[in-house]
């Protein structure tokens, strides 16, 4: 049997997760189906275990109980001060999330996990304070109801009658570390309740009548135990999944999305679905023409449903078009659906004449797909609320062009007449005209008025009697009401053709838009071209001002504002208080702002620009009180995925070229090494040799052979000392620590100095001097200038056979001195002259004596002039040799007279 093997990306995701899992706190749950149970006895009993093990507890916010020996429990733990806060004239307790951050306790102890904060709080929820308390690595004890659980929330209200408000993702319940169910018989609890341990006596006779009987009991804690089971199961799977490799099954669920109320029901139960056949879910949103119609009460609706959707880990998607049903089946086909989830009201067709419901036309449009009808008589009929819409533009104009086509028309039916053309060329006539209203008018009610205008001018002019709204002939109702029928279709087909004219420029604006961002980002080559494009398209696509702060050294920086009018940027949109839930973003990788339940009273809604784990800055969009849209939202999603990704190649790429440049470092260390390796051994045994010889035969040595040894080590002295000169520069060239001190200096003094310093061996060869120009000043640091000289010289002497000439020259050549160095030696190949000025390159590479050149002394020559300003360069000497130049700025001195 074939091993299978893991892919190597697999195993890299899985060791980020359990680092993500060491740093992050742990979550347990005491979970129950009711209150009383005892989740808050437990836990206290839990914490009190933990403390007497050692453990660092702090209470950061205990439910205050009427019941004693829960109270006791707290005895010996630490408890944080509650956060007071004044709501509506009543003072609120509220846990203090930013005084838990500062203490840091090992463990901390948060009390109902679905409570709901007051409006000044950082979130919207407690479950979210505890999720900052796990990401901050504070593990953490909470309590919570099965009647709290999102998925549940329908189930509950149909056993119970009571509509839960406070609930929390299914997400936080399966993803806790533990949850530890606390159990009780139903009986014993109504007895605890009876027996005031639970609520006062007023509380509990409510309770016992509207809540607490043993059949509802009872029902709530089947759902609790199979909660619990379920949860066993998906932990199990998870395990088997990251052993064996993860796998998709066939099942993909499509729930349908609308404003309605009793839609959540409908989510709720394609998520459990979803889970129970271990198949992806998608939220499906059909946009007709009328949604700019829809009522602000119907769009907070959906926007809620679509917000329930991602919460149950739904994928939202947004279709267009006019027929629902058509869109519902289409998308289903092309996206591999295979189960729909769509809501049925409790109502009745009440009128013969009514087509058929959006079920029925589901059903028969989708008839290979299973189909689960979800009916809700809680929430009764519902028909979504229209407003009417604003006029934007004046009555006047569109009237005026409605009676200009129509009196065309008019005209156009006398010239028929007059030619012998009959009545139904007329007509035609009309419809077109009527055609033509529908196109070049705003409201469709200008079609339908001049429908019926033209059915009465018809009458009016064409038929007989003339000029009377009476008609003889018995056949004329008929085509009047022909007539008008056959003008309303055009009329209303043109108008719909408009709007999804319409529809599909702004659907193609969008998609340009996406597709425009990719492109542009392709030839973005910095991190604030980037930034740049991608805010430039948001303010196109979503004409709202953005925010962008870019990530600094593990922070955020400063913001860049991007105003959708082209004018000066908002101040209240960079104020202190947009910095900070800009910075809580970056820090906790999550959106906040305007529009989420996480610090909400902010301008902007902020998102992080990451991949992954990696934040590359942090994205801020001034919604001014008027959300997005699911399909805006979808877009600005990608368009921010894009962004981080081209940030990551970019950052990516400074990385590559900083290990570039590493490896070039090292490279040259490397050589370094390897030169002096080889190229100082053979001076330092010269010297040490002729040392040794000294020292031991000093006295049957003649003058002679003594003056001889001691040539040989100043000889290799020097070339040691020229060596070391030659790597310190280099050194120095290559971390940047080089500096110019340039000056204005004589040129033949310059040569002058340099030959003094030149290689005793020069007296084996005939130096010369030649300066057409007494008087030739270069800026240049004469320091450094020596140096090449001398290198040159050195190079000069070392490569040509005894004897030979070696000319220096100075030129002045337009505002240039132009120095020479040429010998009449060998001179250098074609070959090598390309390379002759690369470090550690040398031509006669197999002379092994002391006299072996390292390969630095021309490059660090090329280097030096390159840093004046200058050019150095390789020639043949006629009739044979080598000439190496190199230019230098010409210095102008003006002489004064005294």
């Amino acid at each position: 049997m074939e091993e299978t093997r893991r892919d190597p990306e697999d195993f890299l995701r899985q060791i980020r997760r359990e680092e993500r899992a060491k740093q992050r706190g742990r979550l347990k749950i005491f979970f129950g189906y009711a209150a009383g149970v005892g989740k808050t006895y437990a836990m206290l009993k839990a914490a009190q275990a933990a403390r007497r093990r050692g453990v660092d507890v702090v209470a950061g916010y205990v439910e205050p109980h009427a019941r004693p020996a829960t109270t006791a429990l707290l005895k010996g733990l630490e408890q944080l001060p509650p956060l007071t806060v004044e709501h509506r004239g009543i003072a609120l307790r509220e846990f203090d999330l930013d005084a838990a951050i500062a203490r840091r306790p090992q463990l901390m102890l948060v009390d109902e996990l679905a409570h709901t904060n007051a409006d000044c709080c950082r979130h919207q929820k407690r479950y979210q304070d505890v999720d900052e308390l796990l990401g901050a690595g504070i593990d953490v004890y909470t309590t919570v109801n099965v009647q709290h659980i999102e998925s549940l929330y329908d189930t509950v209200a149909a056993i119970t009658g009571v509509t839960v408000r406070e609930r929390i993702p299914d997400r936080v319940f399966d993803g806790a570390d533990q949850v530890e169910l606390v159990d009780i018989e139903p009986q014993e609890l109504m007895e605890r309740l009876q027996a005031g341990k639970i609520y006062r006596e007023e509380q509990a006779q409510r309770a016992l009548v509207n809540f607490f009987d043993e059949k509802n009991l009872t029902a709530l804690r089947e759902i609790a135990l199979r909660r619990c089971a379920d949860r066993i199961n998906r932990l199990a799977e998870r395990v088997r999944l990251a052993e064996e490799g993860g796998y998709c099954t066939d099942e993909h669920i499509l729930v349908c999305l609308s404003s309605s109320p009793s839609n959540a029901k409908c989510i709720r139960t394609a998520a459990r679905m979803a889970g129970a056949f271990k198949g992806s879910l998608t939220a499906l949103f059909v946009e007709t023409p009328d949604f700019p119609s829809l009522s602000v009460q119907d769009r907070a609706q959906l926007r809620e449903n679509i917000h329930l959707a991602g919460q149950l880990g739904a994928s939202v998607e947004t279709v267009y078009g006019e027929d629902v049903p058509f869109q519902i089946a289409e998308f289903a086909r092309v996206s591999g659906v295979s189960k729909i989830v769509i809501g049925r009201s409790s109502t009745r067709r009440k009128y013969p004449w009514r087509g058929p419901s959006l079920t029925d036309r589901l059903i028969a449009a989708a008839p290979n797909l299973d189909i689960h009808i979800i009916p809700d008589d809680i929430a009764g009929y519902y028909r979504a609320k229209r407003v009417r819409q604003r006029r934007t533009g004046k009555v006047g104009p569109d009237l005026l062009k409605s009676a200009a086509l129509l009196a065309g028309a008019t005209a156009v039916g006398f010239l028929f007449e007059r030619l012998g053309f009959t009545e139904a060329n007329i007509i035609t006539v009309y419809i077109l005209g009527v055609l033509l209203t529908a196109v070049i008018t705003k409201k469709r009610v200008y079609s339908l008025v001049s429908s019926a205008v033209s059915v009465l001018t018809f009458n009016y002019f064409f038929t007989v009697p003339r000029y009377t709204l009476a008609a003889y002939d018995r056949g004329y109702p008929a085509t009047f009401a022909i007539m008008f029928i056959a003008a309303f279709l055009t009329s209303t087909l043109a108008g719909r053709l408009k709007q999804q004219a319409r529809r599909s420029v702004e659907t193609a604006y969008r998609t340009k838009t996406l597709l425009e961002t990719n492109q542009l980002l392709q030839r973005c080559d910095s991190r604030e071209a980037i930034i740049g494009t991608v805010a430039g398209q948001l303010v196109k696509l979503l004409r709202r001002d953005v925010v962008f702060y870019p990530a600094r050294d593990g922070r955020v920086g400063d913001p860049l504002s991007f105003p959708a009018q082209g004018g000066a940027p908002r101040a209240e949109l960079t104020a202190e208080n947009e910095r900070a839930v800009a910075a809580w973003v970056f820090q906790n990788n999550k959106r906040a702002g305007a529009s989420t339940g996480t610090l909400g009273s902010a301008k902007c809604l902020y998102l992080a620009v990451r991949v992954n784990e990696v934040i590359y800055g942090v994205a801020g969009i001034a919604l001014d009180g008027e959300p997005l849209d699911a399909y805006e939202n979808s877009i600005m999603l990608s368009i921010l995925g894009e962004c981080a990704l081209a940030l990551e190649s970019e950052n990516a790429m400074r990385e590559r070229e900083a290990a570039a440049v590493l490896a070039k470092n090292e490279q040259l260390r490397a050589n370094l090494l390897r030169s002096i390796s080889h190229d100082l051994r053979t001076p330092l045994t010269s010297i040490s040799g002729s040392a040794g010889v000294l020292l031991e035969s000093e006295k049957n040595l003649d003058e002679g052979q003594r003056r001889q040894l001691y040539s040989d080590i100043y000889e290799d002295s020097l070339w040691l000392i020229n060596l070391v000169e030659n790597l310190l520069s280099v050194t120095k060239i290559e971390d940047g620590t080089m500096r110019l001190n340039p000056t204005a200096e004589l040129v033949e003094e310059v040569v002058g100095e340099a030959l003094r310093h030149v290689s005793r061996k020069s007296a084996e060869h005939h130096i010369q001097t030649h300066f057409p120009d007494e008087f030739l000043l270069a800026k240049m640091d004469a320091r450094l200038i020596v140096q090449v000289l001398i290198n040159l010289v050195d190079n000069a002497i070392k490569y040509t056979p005894v004897g030979s000439t070696i000319a220096v020259s100075a030129a002045r050549k337009g505002r240039w001195a132009v120095i020479s160095v040429a010998d009449d030696g060998d001179g250098i190949p074609d070959s090598a002259k390309a390379r002759i000025f690369d470090m550690f390159y040398t031509v006669n590479s197999g002379v092994a004596d002391s006299r072996r050149s390292m390969g630095l002394g021309l490059a660090l020559c090329k280097s030096i002039v390159t840093a004046h300003g200058g050019e150095i360069a390789v020639a043949d000497n006629t009739p044979h040799g080598t000439v190496f130049s190199f230019t230098l700025p010409i210095e102008e001195v003006t002489l004064h007279e005294q």
